[in-house]
């Protein structure tokens, strides 16, 4: 069976990490997958997508195991640094909100595949750690160094990071990691729950929110996030004008 699998329910999509006897941890051919699966989200007719884990973890990180297999080489090295890297800059590049459901444990990479994520829900035994730190390594990796003080600010961010502790459920609702707790059965349903009230505000507009987001996170000042604000609001009074005209409808009716 498949280390990533897929399933596209009409307007939501789901992709579990499929390695539950190794909590999930990332191999060189389930990157691959993994990368080729969001390819296909991406082209899909879904709006929404969601990422989990199976079993009782949502993604341990790198499996370590394959560190001792590896040759010492640098250049090796970096090629495999920058592939796993690349999920994070895919997951941000897709066209599709994207909401993480934390099932479990979110260590190293797994943390970085979290953050990556436009929006967190966990389940009560979910648990975050940037772990590297603790072997030897640097926090700093898949982009967490930049996406983790942008969700928590960087007094939290450095002590998460600089100390590989773990950040257990409760605490992470409290600091805002994620964006609310549920009982484990309930995980998925109220993710597609989420999904669903996303998907219901059309394929241009919620392009177009996520794109701006994080274009906005990356921005030098409000004059410029504002800018593209603007632009981007012309650009939806002109393209996807049908399916405008209908919500500009329906907001009225309800009115």
């Amino acid at each position: 069976m498949s280390d990533v699998l897929l399933d596209i329910d009409g307007p939501v999509a789901a992709l579990r990490l499929n390695r539950p006897d190794k909590r999930n941890a990332l191999t060189d051919s389930m990157v691959d997958e993994l990368l080729a699966r969001l390819d296909e989200v991406a082209a899909s007719e879904a709006l929404v997508l969601i990422v989990t884990g199976e079993g009782r973890g949502f993604c341990a990180g790198f499996d370590l195991s394959l560190a001792a297999e590896a040759s010492d080489d640098a250049g090796f090295w970096m090629t495999r640094q920058e592939k796993y890297a690349s999920v994070v800059t895919r997951l941000r590049a897709i066209p599709q909100p994207t909401i993480a459901a934390v099932n479990g444990a979110a260590a190293g990479a797994g943390l970085g595949l979290a953050l990556a994520c436009d929006t967190r829900i966990g389940a009560t035994g979910c648990r975050f750690t940037s772990a590297f730190i603790r072997v030897g390594m640097s926090s700093c990796d898949i982009g967490v160094s930049w996406l983790l003080p942008r969700v928590l600010g960087t007094t939290r961010a450095f002590e998460m990071m600089l100390t590989g502790r773990m950040v257990e459920a409760e605490e992470a609702e409290r600091i805002g990691l994620v964006l609310r707790l549920t009982e484990p059965e309930a995980l998925l349903p109220e993710a597609r729950a989420l999904a669903g009230t996303i998907a219901g505000n059309g394929r241009m507009g919620t392009w177009m929110t996520k794109r701006g987001m994080w274009a906005n996170l990356e921005t030098g000042s409000l004059q410029a996030a504002i800018e593209l604000e603007n632009r981007t609001q012309i650009l939806m009074r002109g393209t996807g004008s049908l399916e405008r005209r209908a919500a500009e409808r329906g907001f009225l009716k309800k009115d």
